[in-house]
């Protein structure tokens, strides 16, 4: 026969009436000979084990079997616990709580699924986690609060527990998140000092009015009504409230839900001026150093945030040196009788601390010493704040690394030591292999190429390519190490061969081919600025075409010593003029046919092949905080382009680069930008060569406008009259036939005074040619697009810009070309979007031109791949 005892059973006590046990016999103790667990069905045995302080061979009486039933209670995997004894065996008796299957939200929109989820995981409610009813209920109070909390007072959320096969619940949660009250009425007592209207301004929340259906101001919120009034306490304090108190805060809900009414009661206090500003403590610096940094003076009116501003600066000056830990406190001393303040702020230095180590992750290709030439602060020397934070920014100004993070912590076991951690996330910064891409002005680009600013994570610029699109074919290889020296003295080299056509982009038609090289050094004078020098040799031969405009080649041309003039046969067959060209010497025609121009060309003035020799130099400076889309910050650049004396041509170039950003508030900046540049020439060369010209219009310059063509244009070949009648007219007299040999909107009209058949080399359209003095500027306004949480690749802007070309040569014919004058300036706005993809920058506009000339070319819509703004 079997015996056995009921010991314990939790919650409550009751008798294990099981045939095969004996009657209670719970004074008796016993050895454990064995341990058995019924009722199992997820959760193993070793679990309980694990769970019970009980094991085989202990000797147990009621009070350790009890202990063990609260520890089995305590894992909160079981609704029962039963524990008994067969002989000597302990049978331990459970049944389990429930898993969770799944979990279903419904109706949420104000808080994201996600979000809920993991609330519920927090609090214990998962997927194949244990299911606790009181958690659910628990979790469902509290999601109701948070309802609440956003205005939402007729929330509802109902619940359903689902049993499933194997022990299983699946979880519905139904949300019926109401409609958020709206504010009926925010009213201030006790004021005094400022108006009602002046403080309510100050609120964030707002009453309901013409505009709440788009800002949402007037919607309820326990957060956003937290954060107004610590503005109001800020205002008062600000300007020397400083016994200004918020007594009682006031939230009336109507019977409707709908609508929230708002009372706060404030007690103003006197109005005091600062009667004396000390410092105490520990200084560690000179006193006269750290006084710089006192925002606050004797007699100023009390500023809570001119102290604040105060302990900041200080704590940073101090941290310059090393104590990182420091604490500044701003304490007043009030004097209620006079309505005074006495200021004392009090220096707690700490320990002087120092670096351990300076570590880098993130950076998956760059080498550990690319990062590690860009630090300030160095392993070892005491920790300055300012050297850390400068070497952060020299990371992100790399164009490397999307962003630059740092984290100082002690190092464990030493009040004296940090580490300085910094995290970077990489990013593109060039481009290897095939090349295919499109841009607006350049038509389709197909090329290889390998263009990387960090070359291997090296740090190093290297440049091959061969690219090829409408107007250009170049090739060419680059190379820059800018840690040529250990102070940061770059050298790089360049060699190229270009050639291009520029009637492609919009500019006047002539080809250059150019072979060139250059060397290149750079020298450190700051942290912010450089000096740069170039010396570089070119060879350049320019093709005019065979109709070249006047300020190319003069007309008629001189080619072997004989003009020529071109004509088309007329066809007596078919009455038409055929497509042929013919050249014939000009003796054959009557010298006053010809019609002699009074300007040369450049050509015809200085040959059309150039060897120069060059030297640049140039000075830059940028405080700006990232390599790529920067938003605060400033840089700019001067560079002097110089042919040395005794080249073929004698000219130089001078340019101005700038750029600032100031931030506004949150993520919106304005940037302003400016470029301005002056050419001319010298010695035996009397103006700047056609092909240095500046030109403006399109992305970098004025948006709205096509690439290139702005400014002045160039003028056409002259006319060349032929001494032969007219026999193909239409019904009004005109030539039916039109088309000159090139097919380029050269044709043959009719004189309307001799009748005679006319060549015009007249375009419709003259070519932009540029112009010796450029001034482009703009202004944009930043702004983040909403949805998107990673920034950093991405820049959108309202954008002003204004600019034009001009020319202090103008030729005597030549088209839209003037000197400067600031109402000749051409102005756009618009909106861009600078994305950095894979492939580079790609950029959008939509500008609209505002005050465009007749000879200007619109473009409303550019985009570009490799170019940002």
């Amino acid at each position: 026969m079997f015996k056995s005892t009921l010991i314990s059973r939790l919650p409550s006590w009751l008798v294990l009436s099981l045939a095969l046990f004996a009657p209670l016999a719970s004074a008796q103790s016993f050895i454990i000979s064995d341990i058995r667990v019924e009722g199992l069905q997820r959760i193993s045995a070793g679990s309980v084990f694990a769970a019970m302080p009980l094991q085989v061979g202990d000797l147990v009486g009621e009070e350790a079997i009890q202990a063990a039933a609260r520890s089995l209670f305590a894992s909160g995997n079981f609704d029962d616990i039963r524990i008994g004894r067969d002989g000597n065996v302990l049978v331990v008796i459970v049944a389990e709580r429930p898993s969770i299957s799944e979990i279903k939200i419904e109706g949420n929109k104000a808080i994201e699924t996600e979000a809920l989820l993991d609330g519920l995981k927090g609090a214990g409610l998962a997927v194949g986690q244990v299911f606790q009813r009181s958690t659910l209920e628990g979790m469902q109070l509290e999601l109701q609060r948070q309802y609440v909390q956003q205005g939402r007072y007729d929330a509802n959320i109902e619940t359903e527990v689902l049993p499933e096969p194997r022990n299983r619940v699946s979880i519905n949660i139904d949300v019926d998140e109401g409609t958020v009250a709206s504010i009926k009425h925010i009213n201030i007592v006790g004021n005094e000092v400022f108006s009602d209207e002046e403080l309510s301004d100050l609120f964030a929340l707002k009453t309901t009015g013409w505009f709440s259906f788009f800002t949402n101001n007037d919607k309820y919120s326990r957060e956003k009504l937290t954060g107004d009034l610590e503005t109001l306490s800020s205002y008062y304090m600000d300007r020397g409230y400083l016994q200004f108190t918020i007594d009682s805060t006031q939230v009336s809900v109507s019977p409707n839900k709908e609508e929230v009414y708002i009372t706060a009661n404030v007690s103003e206090g006197k109005k005091f001026t600062v009667s004396t500003v000390d410092l105490s403590g520990d200084l560690v610096l000179p006193e006269s150093d750290l006084r710089r940094f006192l925002l606050i003076a004797e007699g100023q009116t009390f500023s809570q945030q001119l102290v604040t501003a105060t302990e900041e600066y200080l704590t940073r000056r101090l941290g310059n040196e090393g104590y990182n830990f420091a604490k500044v406190t701003g304490i007043p001393e009030l004097d209620e009788e006079n309505s005074t303040v006495s200021m004392k702020f009090f220096v707690d230095p700490g320990k002087r601390t120092y670096v351990r180590r300076v570590n880098f992750q993130g950076n998956k290709k760059t080498a550990d010493d690319v990062l590690r030439r860009e630090m300030r602060q160095m392993e070892g020397a005491p920790a300055s704040a300012a050297a850390i934070e400068q070497s952060r920014v020299r990371l992100e100004r790399l164009g490397y690394f999307s962003r630059a993070t740092v984290e100082t912590p002690e190092v464990p076991g030493h009040d004296d030591l940090i580490d300085v951690d910094f995290s970077v996330e990489e990013q593109s910064s060039g481009s290897i292999g095939a090349s295919f891409g499109y841009a607006q002005d350049a038509g389709l680009i197909l090329g290889l190429n390998l263009q990387q600013d960090n070359f291997l994570g090296t740090g190093r610029r290297v440049g091959i390519s061969m690219n090829s699109s409408r107007y250009q074919d170049l090739y060419n290889f680059s190379y820059t190490n800018p840690y040529y020296t250990e102070d940061g003295v770059s050298r790089g080299f360049n060699i190229y061969y270009r050639s291009t056509d520029l009637s492609e982009v919009n500019v006047a038609s002539y080809t250059t081919d150019t072979l060139g090289a250059s060397l290149n050094f750079g020298y450190p004078i700051s942290e912010t600025e450089r000096l740069g020098f170039s010396f570089g040799v070119s060879n350049t031969e320019i093709t005019a075409g065979r109709f070249a405009v006047q300020e190319i080649k003069a007309s008629p041309r001189l080619q072997n010593g004989i003009d020529f003039y071109y004509d088309s046969t007329f066809d007596q067959t078919t009455q038409s003029y055929l497509d042929v060209e013919q050249l014939m010497p000009m003796d054959v025609l009557l010298p006053e046919a010809l019609t002699i121009p009074t300007d040369k060309g450049f050509l015809d003035l200085h040959d059309n092949e150039y060897l120069n020799w060059t030297v640049t130099s140039s000075w830059s400076q940028s405080t700006l905080n990232r390599g790529r889309l920067a938003t605060r910050g400033a840089a700019q650049s001067v560079a002097l382009e110089l042919s040395v004396p005794g080249s073929d041509l004698e000219f130089y170039k001078l340019t101005y680069r700038g750029e600032v950003f100031y931030p506004i508030a949150n993520e919106w900046t304005l940037r302003f930008r400016t470029e301005l540049g002056y050419g001319d020439g010298y010695g035996d060369t009397s103006l700047l060569p056609f092909y240095e010209h500046f030109f403006a219009g399109g992305f970098g310059s004025v948006r709205g406008y096509e690439s290139n063509t702005l400014g002045p244009r160039s003028t056409p070949a002259e006319l060349y009259e032929i001494d032969r009648p007219v026999t193909k007219l239409d019904e009004e007299g005109a030539v039916v036939e039109r088309g000159g040999p090139d097919g380029r909107g050269f044709g043959y009209v009719r004189d309307p005074v001799t009748g005679k058949l006319r060549y015009s080399t007249v375009r419709d359209d003259p070519d932009p040619f540029g112009g010796n003095v450029l001034i482009e500027g703009s202004v944009e306004l930043l702004f983040p697009l909403p949805f998107l949480k990673d920034r950093s690749k991405l820049r959108s802007a309202f954008f002003v810009d204004a600019g034009n070309v001009f020319n202090t040569r103008c030729s005597s014919k030549q088209l839209n070309c003037f000197d400067v004058d600031v109402d000749e300036l051409r102005y756009s706005v618009g909106v861009g979007v600078s994305w950095i993809t894979g492939f580079g920058p790609m950029t959008f506009s939509l500008a609209k031109p505002l005050n465009a000339g007749p000879d200007d070319e619109e473009e409303v819509f550019q985009f570009t791949l490799g170019r940002g703004f």
